[in-house]
């Protein structure tokens, strides 16, 4: 669920950019136009908000960082091999991969 309200958060920040760059192209002309202002504090809230909601996923371990990113390929190994601070050698086990 959390992951799901920071690809939210995201998508918003991204849509109020885009938005300010429009207000930035059609209020040129007119400087009595507050909507690039009003854009920017809607984009300020949304990345606060976006950043707020990261550091409660990573306080609360919804989020992790570590060898359990996809891009790590742990899962494409049998054996992945790691050491501890304490110096002690640790082996995590992977299911094989199912071979059809």
């Amino acid at each position: 669920m959390l992951k799901v309200i920071i690809v939210i958060l995201l998508i918003c920040v991204v849509l109020s950019l885009m938005s300010g760059l429009v207000f930035l192209f059609k209020d040129t002309g007119q400087p009595e136009s507050r909507r690039l202002w009003y854009a920017l504090g809607v984009r300020i809230t949304f990345a606060t908000l976006l950043v707020l909601t990261i550091g409660y996923g990573f306080y609360t371990g919804e989020l992790r960082m570590g060898l359990n990113a996809p891009w790590h390929g742990a899962t494409e190994t049998a054996n992945v091999t790691g050491s501890l601070d304490t110096g002690q050698q640790t082996d995590i086990k992977t299911p094989p991969a199912n071979s059809q």
